[in-house]
């Protein structure tokens, strides 16, 4: 089978990390490596996943990504190591680096490397004050809001081009128009919005983990920090009232630019709406590559670099197995929806209710999925025929602003 292409979410500190969010599914991780005391990646293997990380890809662009736990508490030196390796063998390629965080740990020290070295830096950060600090905490519980601000305040600082990531919790998605506003008034031109749906067993599984996968057939119960299903599609819907009206062009928000790919018939970007999955995989400190980063479990480890080359645990049969499992067992209510097109069943990991008629596999988001993109079909069918058209979809905001004029109505 011919490469493609895959993307790595590296964990080069595991699941460690200076915050407690009390809706973190990775935390527990740790339990998987008991006997770990040094989370930091070993150089050789640092080495080992540079080289064939930038081998395995077809393009002449590489991208990496670094998350955790949380990786700015492996400090800039390690990073600085990073890009001479990377430098070392990149082979003519290009390549690219972005870094997932809390932001807390940013100072003007990681201010300038950053810069220097053009990371992309995403950052973690629910909305206002009482938003962020209802789930984001500390490991004393106290609230994290100042400190992330400030890392923004150091990023800005040093012209560091930096997005957002939301987790859209049982909270804060009660004020969806406060969230997106906020987060454009400190700077956020690129806006991810990510729905946190966990489920916890009545008892800890045999790996010691209580947030468990769908396929888990004890008693479990979604947490009361998930975001309830209608309430995300609502959510989603009032964000791209306050986006077209004025903000088309502007401000991005990744979630209305893979739905314009599906409205213009393109395959999805992203990969919770692909009919399939599999090349978005995970990778721990240790070097073990897990089929995807929602679901580092034991079942789902591939294998690890040190024994096996990347570009053959990516493509293995049983990486194939779980991408294809997406599209294969998608039920029969699914299949025949008139938005299948932009949500294919949407993530696996939250496939864990029954269809009406009791087959299982359907999507716990699903009425809320349903309501958004039924919502937005109007407006996304005229941007996709102003961008067919060689037009700006922008073109959107204009039409909104002259039935608005010609309306009696507010």
């Amino acid at each position: 089978m011919a490469n493609s292409g895959f993307h790595i979410m590296t964990k080069p500190i595991g699941p460690v990390c200076n915050l407690d969010c009390k809706y973190c599914f990775y935390l527990e991780k740790e339990n998987l490596y008991p006997n770990t005391r040094d989370w930091k990646m070993s150089p050789a293997t640092l080495e080992r996943y540079i080289r064939d990380y930038v081998a395995a890809q077809p393009s002449g662009s590489v991208q990496f990504a670094w998350q955790g736990g949380e990786p700015a508490l492996l400090g800039v030196d390690f990073f600085r190591t990073v890009v001479e390796l990377q430098h070392k063998h990149a082979a003519g390629k290009s390549v690219h680096n972005a870094l997932q965080t809390n932001g807390t740990l940013i100072d003007d020290e990681w201010g300038e490397f950053l810069a220097q070295h053009n990371f992309l830096v995403g950052v973690s950060i629910d909305g206002p004050r009482e938003l962020h600090d209802s789930y984001r905490v500390d490991k004393g519980s106290a609230p994290t809001f100042d400190r992330v601000m400030r890392g923004i305040s150091k990023l800005k600082k040093h012209n560091v081009e930096f997005n957002t990531l939301t987790v859209v919790n049982r909270r804060n998605s009660q004020h969806p128009v406060e969230v997106y506003r906020f987060l454009r008034e400190i700077g956020s031109g690129f806006m991810q919005f990510i729905p946190i749906v966990e489920r916890r067993a009545a008892a800890l599984d045999p790996n010691g983990l209580i947030l468990i996968q769908p396929s888990y057939n004890e008693p479990a119960t979604v947490t009361e920090w998930s975001v309830e299903s209608g309430q995300y599609g609502r959510f989603l819907a009032r964000v791209f009232d306050e986006w077209v009206k004025r903000d088309v062009g502007r401000c991005f928000v990744q979630m209305f630019d893979v739905a314009l790919e599906s409205w213009l018939g393109m395959e999805a970007s992203l990969c919770v709406f692909r009919k399939t999955c599999g090349s978005a995989l995970a990778m721990e400190h240790n070097g073990d590559v897990y089929s995807c980063d929602h679901y580092v479990y034991p079942e789902n480890r591939l294998g690890n670099i040190m024994e096996a080359a990347l570009e053959t645990l990516a493509s293995s049969p049983a990486q194939q197995a779980f991408g294809n499992h997406k599209r294969d067992s998608l039920p029969r209510m699914c299949r025949e929806c008139d938005v299948r097109f932009a949500c294919n069943g949407e993530c696996p990991k939250h496939r864990f209710m029954q269809t009406p008629d009791g087959e299982p596999g359907l999507n716990y988001l699903c009425a809320g999925y349903k309501y958004f993109f039924r919502y937005i079909d109007p407006y996304m069918r005229f941007m996709a025929d102003e961008l067919k058209a060689g037009r700006p979809p922008a073109n959107i905001m204009r039409i909104i602003g002259d039935k608005k004029a010609r309306s009696p109505c507010p």
